[in-house]
């Protein structure tokens, strides 16, 4: 393959840190690259430098002279006064841009819904996103680096980019450099990842699961190495303890080893941890919403954003909810916090809820701005009960994430990553049992999601999650709904494939949202009775169906345990070869498992469930 650009011996500092120290890489054709860190670690750094939008301290940049590089950065980098279309394609006439097909598809996909003449200031953050998008996407470029692209973006918008990307070169030719917490994304555009951390770069075969692995084995070689390592320090810290020897020639040559071998050992990552806070008691009854209609705010006259939905949580449910921007979805957490109150219906509330809401802009953390990390928590309580053990406010705080340096940082110079962190800590020591996060993977790093999951995993309580992170939403929660733009609230059996199918099927019909004549209402549970129209026959064979997919998923179940506990076992023995005959097995039963789910939920459809 041939290369294209890349850096030599790159390093940056900032004041007494250094970000980057001597890093050397390169992107050549065909490569497909995802790029994860922490925040602060250096991502954007980096990409900056490739992108010759910084120089470095030291070390060069070198490019192929014939390559063209289109960059897009984080940040807001349009002109808010042209309109969309001046934004998009500049004094082009139309018919320069109409012609060309790549370029109309980059159109419909990205901003067939927006305004062509309204002023770009006007629009939303995710309308921004996607102009910003389509200016880059239409011009032909032999490298792409994109710097959060998916950020302000909804799932049917992450969808879209995944697929241009993927089928924009052929195998072989052009790259790109992604820079984004979007784990599904990584997994299905990049071939390659590089981890960026303690000012390098570590470059792992395959996108964010394969990473992971990866790096999981590179932790526990890691482990190995390290208790090694503690073993000889014990033995010669145990040897020095002798006393008398200690004063002669030889024990100075022994002291010196042992010095050498703890100052050989490099300073060790900071880890985000999150632990399980209580929770208030959660009765019977949670969160219901009755035949609620809710009319637009401002808008013209029998406009509805919900209308006659139905919504009961249950104790312990785990919701996911996605949709279309401007369908209400953050309207609905807070109809269900009770901030606002429905034009008819009822939103009725269990006597023992306690709520707690992650907003999109964490804007509550204003009113404390001029407070520093620990004050801010010391103000909820000084104490705290957690997996059994009692933790001060400073000790809570350092779980996750903030030094002690940190915690005496104002509230007004946090990034917008580790505001996120500290409120989301603020509302969990408040011990409530209904928790609702509204985008809630916004400005975190993959590490800092891992760990959110992490206490989410075991949180009790009833969780509502809004967000176009796949995989957050099928890792923490167990049913998905959907608001398709019509007012209604579907239930959504097949997950954010079907949610897609179901967009992709309204865009193809001229519907508005897709959901006519999906029902009003729809439980917690995330299933959706639906009329079907079939006979009774049909049912029957459907319920045949039903019984039969569910013995052989248990069957199935039973074999995909048995393969894990063989594969353990072979990895600890070091059985490579048995190892991958045993991985290719289990993708063969995980293929059929993914077929039987399918037949499972055609023939739900067929019966209403």
């Amino acid at each position: 393959m041939a290369h294209l650009l890349g850096g030599e011996n790159l390093t940056v500092s900032f004041a007494t840190r250094t970000v980057l120290d001597g890093v050397t890489l390169g992107l050549e054709d065909g490569d497909r690259i995802g790029m994860v860190g922490r925040n602060g670690d250096g991502k954007s750094t980096l990409m900056r430098l490739l992108a010759s939008r910084s120089t470095p301290d030291s070390g060069r940049v070198t490019k192929r002279g014939d390559v063209n590089v289109g960059y897009l950065d984080q940040g807001d980098v349009l002109d808010g006064d042209l309109t969309v279309g001046a934004a998009i394609v500049g004094d082009r006439a139309d018919h320069e841009w109409a012609a060309n097909p790549k370029i109309r598809e980059v159109m419909g996909g990205l901003v067939g819904d927006v305004d062509w003449h309204a002023n770009v200031h006007a629009l939303s953050g995710g309308q921004k996103r996607r102009v910003a998008l389509a200016k880059l996407l239409i011009e032909d470029h032999d490298v792409i680096m994109l710097d959060e692209p998916t950020n302000h973006l909804d799932v049917e918008g992450v969808a879209w980019l995944a697929r241009h990307l993927k089928t924009r070169w052929r195998a072989n030719q052009g790259a790109f450099l992604v820079v984004t917490h979007d784990r599904w994304f990584l997994d299905e555009v990049c071939n390659y990842t590089w981890e960026v951390h303690d000012a390098m770069v570590d470059m792992f075969d395959g996108g964010y699961a394969a990473y992971v692995l990866a790096r999981a084995e590179r932790d526990r070689t890691a482990a190995v190495v390290e208790s090694k390592r503690q073993q000889l320090v014990k033995k010669e810290l145990a040897w020095l303890r002798r006393g008398a020897p200690a004063r002669t020639a030889k024990p100075k040559f022994r002291i010196e080893a042992a010095n050498d071998l703890i100052a050989d050992v490099p300073d060790p990552r900071d880890s985000v941890a999150l632990s399980k806070m209580a929770t208030a008691r959660l009765g019977k009854d949670v969160l219901d919403l009755e035949n609620v209609t809710l009319d637009f705010q401002g808008g013209e006259s029998g406009q509805k954003l919900f209308n006659n939905i139905t919504l009961r949580l249950a104790p312990g449910e785990r919701l996911g909810l996605v949709g279309v921007n401007g369908a209400g979805k953050s309207t609905l957490l807070k109809l269900l916090n009770g901030e606002i109150q429905p034009t008819s219906g009822k939103v009725k509330r269990g006597k023992t809820v306690v709520t707690a809401v992650l907003t999109q802009d964490v804007k509550e953390l204003d009113e404390v701005s001029d407070l520093r990390v620990i004050e801010v928590i010391e103000r909820e309580k000084r104490s705290f009960s957690v997996g059994g053990k009692e933790f001060t406010a400073g000790q809570l705080v350092e779980q996750l994430g903030f030094t002690k340096e940190k915690q005496w940082t104002p509230v007004s110079d946090l990034s917008g990553g580790e505001r996120r962190r500290l409120q989301l800590l603020r509302l969990l020591v408040g011990e409530p049992n209904v928790l609702m996060l509204d985008e809630p993977t916004n400005d975190l790093d993959t590490d800092t999601l891992a760990a959110v999951e992490d206490v989410l995993d075991g949180w009790p309580g009833t969780l509502v999650v809004v967000s176009h992170d796949r995989y957050l939403l099928e890792r923490v929660t167990d049913n998905q709904m959907a608001l398709l733009g019509d007012g209604k609230l579907r239930g959504l059996p097949g997950g954010v494939d079907q949610y897609l199918e179901l967009r992709e099927a309204a865009l193809a019909s001229g519907a508005v949202g897709g959901g006519s004549g999906a029902p009003t209402s729809a439980s917690g549970s995330g299933s959706a009775a639906v009329p079907s129209g079939a006979s009774e026959g049909e049912k029957r064979e459907a319920r045949k169906d039903l019984n039969r997919i569910d013995r052989q998923l248990g069957k199935i179940s039973q074999q995909e345990e048995k393969l894990h506990t063989q594969m353990a076992a072979k990895s600890e023995s070091g059985d490579f070869d048995a190892l991958g005959e045993l991985n290719a097995k289990l993708q063969e039963l995980l293929e059929e498992k993914e077929g039987l789910e399918l037949e499972w939920l055609e023939a739900a459809e067929i019966l209403g469930e």
